[in-house]
């Protein structure tokens, strides 16, 4: 989330050229629509990230409260990632919803992780953020290939099997067991 500072500066932080900055002071009461294309310049301004390539698309509905905003999210598309068991990258579909809601105060908090409190004097926020921990929440934990129509992984086979010669058993020299033996007598 964007820390506390970023909404209170003058200079206001924008993650990504302004292009996710929704200035609510002059929007009607009322239901209102944003969609946005996530290509891969949206994660370039991210640094240490696993993500760098992605084709998504966020449609945010805004519902404008007289003392609140809520945004409901609506994420769907793919971004490439490695996979976990070959390490070969591949197209991961991600497809979810958030909720984020706004409510206006004397300073800048949060309530809980989808509840912040803008002062009453910010008259717009800065979705990339939020857009980029929300696409990360919709990544499974374990990420691997899926499989094909006859349930065979799309695996790199030739990595698989390099992996499963490299995690063949060994045979244990036997002076190993007796030091086994010595600290289990301990």
């Amino acid at each position: 989330m964007l820390t506390f500072a970023a909404f209170l500066s003058e200079e206001k932080v924008v993650m990504h050229d302004g292009d996710f900055v929704i200035n609510f002071h002059g929007l009607a009461l009322g239901v209102h629509q944003f969609n946005f294309e996530i290509d891969d310049s949206f994660f370039e301004w991210v640094e240490d990230t696993e993500l760098s390539e992605g084709d998504i698309a966020v449609n945010v509905t805004l519902d404008r409260q007289e003392r609140m905003l809520v945004f409901d999210f609506d994420i769907s598309g793919s971004v490439f990632v490695p996979c976990d068991r070959c390490l070969d990258p591949f197209d991961l579909p991600v497809e979810g919803k958030q909720k984020l809601i706004v409510k206006f105060g004397e300073q800048f908090g949060e309530e809980s992780d989808d509840v912040i409190i803008l002062p009453s004097v910010v008259h717009q926020i800065d979705l990339s953020q939020y857009i980029y921990e929300y696409i990360h929440l919709l990544l499974p934990y374990q990420r691997v290939h899926p499989e094909d129509e006859e349930g065979n992984s799309l695996c790199d086979q030739e990595q698989l099997k390099r992996l499963e010669e490299l995690s063949k058993v060994k045979e244990i020299d036997p002076r190993w067991d007796k030091l086994r033996g010595f600290a289990l007598e301990n």
